[in-house]
């Protein structure tokens, strides 16, 4: 895995090509976590069958450092789900993406242009129930050995983070509202562990101290 802060989210499934694992977008709202992408997507063609698949997300929190090569490590929050896709249709369908627009950014769904109905209709929305998920997470210090902790060599932990940076307008004269004035305060943070990073609380299968 790249030393990256940010929270990566992959779908696999096995058609008759094989086993494919593609990364994609994905929010939650309540029980179900929710994906979406054109209708031409053989990804999503197959999930919407209700074959079955397996979601992961992951969030690199830091690197941890050992004096010894053996006990470094990452600390990280991750997700597994398993089990198989819904179609979303009619107003949910529309409420979902909507949903979607408000994890990037609150307020955004109410100042972009909705979409119309031929931009909804090429568009796929599915959902998977959080049934079947479970978390682990490892968070600390490194675990070195005992016979090692005399070592000269520096051992802690490289924190990690995904901060907003400053908003860059695409060049048409229009004043910034107040969401997007807030993103390099926050909530670019707060939009990423909503979206990805807390996928399913409370279904912790093992946690590394």
């Amino acid at each position: 895995m790249a030393a990256s802060p940010e929270a990566t989210r992959f779908l696999a499934f096995t058609d008759e090509h094989g086993t494919h694992c593609i990364p994609t977008a994905c929010w939650r709202e309540g029980e179900h976590l929710y994906i979406h992408g054109s209708n031409g997507s053989r990804m999503l063609k197959l999930a919407a069958t209700g074959s079955q698949v397996c979601v992961t997300v992951t969030h690199l929190d830091g690197l941890v450092m050992a004096r010894s090569a053996f006990h470094h490590s990452m600390n990280y929050r991750s997700a597994v789900i398993y089990g198989s896709f819904e179609v979303v249709v009619g107003a949910a369908k529309a409420a979902a993406m909507d949903a979607f627009l408000e994890r990037i950014a609150a307020g955004r769904s109410g100042e972009a242009r909705p979409g119309d109905a031929n931009e909804l209709a090429a568009t796929t929305v599915l959902r998977i129930g959080l049934d079947e998920a479970a978390t682990k997470i490892r968070s600390g210090g490194p675990k070195d050995d005992e016979a090692d902790m005399a070592l000269p060599v520096w051992a802690g932990v490289l924190p990690l983070s995904l901060q907003g940076q400053r908003p860059v307008p695409d060049g048409a004269q229009r004043s910034t509202p107040e969401y997007v004035r807030r993103w390099g305060q926050g909530a670019c943070t707060k939009a990423v562990a909503e979206v990805a990073g807390d996928t399913v609380p409370g279904r912790v299968a093992a946690v590394d101290a």
